[in-house]
């Protein structure tokens, strides 16, 4: 007999004019990819003394069977929440043939009209295409479906060997546990790095993996105990302001540059400078969060070295330029 769950509350008390993230759930939702969006935008948050998102879900059937009938949700809002979402989630599902239901594509055509951001986890990048947002548009999905959607959607742009893609007001993120990933860019983008951090932490997941990263990492659990990069990670961690290379990396990793690379492709999905690159810039985000305004001081301490370069990366990473991102994310916004 299928159980029977019920919607996780709204944000208890949430404020006036908090940011409204509503996810839709339709027949046959992936119950994990829910479970992202309700860890990371509908959990309370009193380690950081204030809550970050108002959290809703709905449907539009008072009674929803998730994924292979393992559950059915019941007692959340009908679809006529998502009217009010500055921030929707569509339905992502395993049966990706079958049509989106007529009024979940009406009520994701309505909330971009109006200028919703849109977020589509895993194959929530159908819904996203048959509702016809993503023509001409960047986006990503799970490697496993990547020829059937290019066959159905040809107009859009399918990056398939990607973690998540950010196209300003609509993101996609591949595989399920991508869904993190884009879910925690998405704290960042709304709430810096800090606070990303800080949420991360409470989740024990990786604080930032780029969404360029491969969506197939060779071999997720190193065979040998000895080849994890944990350590070398962690040390390069505490001296990001020393002239790290690849080639001090290996020698502390004990190992040759190329085996340092095949290592960080098979088990993170990238390359070492690219990590380290990515490090550095979280670092820099935090610092002037925490109130330092000099930038040189900032380029200096996390190791990108001058404050020219930190612009550079930061208008490139981010998409604005420090003293932007300052006026957003230092002690005094808000």
């Amino acid at each position: 007999m299928a159980k029977e769950s019920s919607q996780a509350r709204p944000v208890a008390g949430a404020a006036a004019g908090l940011h409204r993230v509503v996810v839709i759930v339709d027949e046959n939702s992936n119950p994990f990819e829910l479970g992202c969006a309700t860890e990371i935008f509908g959990l309370r948050r009193p380690e950081l003394g204030r809550d970050l998102y108002d959290f809703r879900l709905c449907s539009p059937e008072p009674r929803t069977l998730m994924r292979d009938g393992f559950f059915t949700l019941t007692g959340v809002a009908g679809l006529e929440a998502a009217e009010a979402a500055d921030t929707l989630i569509v339905p992502n599902r395993p049966d990706t043939e079958v049509p989106r239901r007529p009024a979940v594509l009406d009520a994701v055509r309505r909330a971009h009209a109006r200028g919703a951001r849109l977020i589509g986890f895993c194959s929530g990048a159908f819904t996203l295409a048959e509702a016809g947002v993503l023509d001409g548009r960047r986006a990503t999905a799970h490697w496993q479906w990547a020829d059937s959607f290019r066959a159905r959607f040809p107009a859009v742009d399918l990056a398939a060997d990607v973690l998540f893609v950010d196209d300003g007001d609509i993101l996609t993120a591949a595989g399920s546990a991508a869904a993190l990933d884009l879910g925690l860019h998405v704290v960042r983008r709304d709430h810096g790095a800090e606070i990303a951090g800080s949420v991360s932490r409470r989740l024990v997941f990786a604080a930032h993996r780029d969404g360029g990263q491969r969506q197939f990492v060779e071999r997720p659990v190193p065979d040998l105990p000895d080849e994890s990069l944990a350590p070398v990670l962690a040390w390069a961690q505490e001296r990001l302001d020393a002239p790290l290379t690849v080639a001090v990396l290996a020698a502390r990793a004990a190992v040759s540059p190329a085996t340092l690379h095949r290592r960080f492709r098979a088990q993170l999905g990238t390359t070492p400078l690219t990590w380290l690159t990515g490090e550095r810039l979280a670092l820099a985000c935090r610092l002037i969060e925490r109130g330092e305004h000099r930038l040189d001081v900032v380029a200096h301490r996390s190791g990108i070295g001058t404050a020219a370069h930190l612009r550079t990366l930061m208008r490139r990473e981010t998409g604005i330029s420090p003293s932007t991102y300052r006026a957003r994310f230092g002690p005094r916004a808000g």
